[in-house]
């Protein structure tokens, strides 16, 4: 079994490599104009604070490695493209022929989801999360917010909602190989629902708002991924016939149970 699993932990080690070299390299360019890049991160904070308020640091290192956390965000963000391609080239050895041609279309709109998800993230859940999480209890407390905590949870927002967009292109080639269909998703949906509010939760500032604004959106998206999945690997009516007859077969059989307790209930009276 080691023996089988060999190659393709070689060919992962490869495609992660290349996906590590690239992150780095795009990490020394954007490390030499880091301070614009952290103006455009924190101009959505400004925009809250209160008046005599401003972004601060409390420890003697926290700039450099704010600088580094900058960074090294901005080179993930350029290496998608590249990050993408090695992805697809470890799983196109089980792919067919026709299907390996898609590469440049996953490449494409995997980046656009991602930046889409990132682009909604800042300039719609940010300003009015921390517009939130600022002035509440302003009366009582001065905002004096740390830098490096903002561009850490700044930078883990952006990646969340990235991933979560996502969701359309991972359904198109998971329907492609016929891993999933638009039954499949239908079925699942009211779980998703809820997974979909747990990850919302996990992943937003603790305030309904931001959870709903990241919630709603990747529930409408899941609701694009049924039509994708739909278009591309529908549901057979054998299929769709199979589980409706499940389904009568269900029902019946709560009656039926439904029936004989209430004769029990009967006879014991």
């Amino acid at each position: 079994m080691l023996d089988e699993l060999k190659p393709h932990l070689v060919e992962l080690r490869k495609r992660l490599g290349i996906s590590v070299a690239v992150v780095f390299v795009m990490f020394f360019v954007c490390f030499s104009f880091w301070e614009p890049l952290l103006q455009w991160m924190i101009a959505p904070l400004e925009e809250v604070l209160p008046a005599g308020s401003s972004v601060i640091f409390t420890k003697v290192q926290e700039p450099f490695f704010t600088a580094i956390k900058v960074a090294f965000f901005a080179g993930f963000i350029l290496s998608l493209p590249v990050i993408f391609w090695q992805f697809w080239l470890f799983v196109a050895p089980g792919l067919y022929e026709h299907e390996k041609h898609l590469v440049v279309p996953f490449v494409f709109f995997a980046t656009l989801m991602f930046l889409s998800g990132a682009t909604f993230c800042y300039y719609a859940v940010i300003p009015i999360g921390f517009d939130f999480l600022i002035n509440f209890g302003d009366a009582l407390f001065t905002a004096l917010p740390s830098i490096g905590e903002y561009v850490g949870f700044f930078t883990k927002l952006l990646i969340a909602f990235g991933i979560a967009f996502e969701m359309p292109v991972i359904t198109f080639f998971l329907a492609k190989l016929g891993l999933v269909d638009d039954k499949t998703l239908k079925g699942f949906f009211r779980y998703a629902v809820i997974f979909i509010f747990i990850f919302s939760a996990l992943l937003t500032p603790p305030d309904v708002i931001t959870q709903f604004l990241m919630a709603g959106p990747m529930i409408i998206l899941y609701g694009i991924s049924i039509l994708i999945a739909k278009s591309v690997n529908p549901a057979s009516e054998d299929q769709e016939e199979e589980e409706e007859d499940f389904e009568e077969d269900e029902e019946k059989t709560k009656k039926n149970k439904n029936t004989e307790d209430e004769e029990d209930e009967n006879d014991i009276g």
